[in-house]
């Protein structure tokens, strides 16, 4: 393929190769989330999906696949529930909104909206070591957005505190909504009983 200045350009064939392949990879993706709706739990069906093993190299690498289309979903609830920095002074309320109650909201909406893809990669993160990062990744994107940590605090730090925010989001009084204030309970849960 021909360079220039250090970069790979594409021809028109490359293009709609890629695109191919784009679309093989998301109907092989649709097909393993389609059978996994019986047993979101049980073993991926990655060798009886058609064209799976063309389309991805790996189980593990169809799972990576998998995540990023969660974190596709769960990012663009993130976004329309709560203003980025750069957006505070536009969004009404400014800093003053709370961010633990918008980002549970929205975690809660993203699980709702794909309820297999979630349980799918639930079930799978301690299987492989790249989904499991991929996770963490994502449990301090929610920590970091619910304002729980900043991002000088350390890495392993931030990710517990996201996987205990997804631990309170998961259990059955918050999802139930008996509290509107998330981080209310987190710190219940964290103070010592007397």
């Amino acid at each position: 393929m021909p360079e220039t200045d250090g970069m790979t350009r594409l021809t028109e064939g490359d293009q709609a190769m890629s695109w191919n392949d784009f679309y093989r990879r998301r109907d092989v993706m649709d097909a393993v989330l389609k059978q996994a709706r019986r047993d979101p739990q049980a073993p991926l069906p990655f060798a009886e999906i058609n064209g799976a093993k063309q389309a991805f190299d790996s189980e593990e690498e169809l799972l990576l696949a998998l995540h990023y289309r969660w974190m596709q979903a769960l990012s663009g609830h993130l976004r329309a529930a709560v203003a980025g920095p750069e957006d505070a002074a536009d969004v009404p309320g400014g800093w003053e909104r709370d961010h633990v109650e918008a980002v549970s909201k929205a975690w809660r909406a993203a699980v709702r909206e794909h309820p297999t893809l979630h349980a799918v990669l639930d079930a799978n993160v301690e299987r492989y070591p790249a989904l499991r990062r991929a996770h963490e990744g994502e449990l301090r994107m929610l920590a970091l957005t619910a304002g729980l940590a900043d991002p000088g605090e350390p890495r392993d730090e931030v990710t517990r505190i996201g996987g205990t925010l997804v631990a309170l989001l998961r259990s059955k009084g918050a999802c139930q909504g008996r509290s509107s204030n998330p981080l209310g309970q987190w710190l219940r849960r964290l103070a010592p009983t007397g």
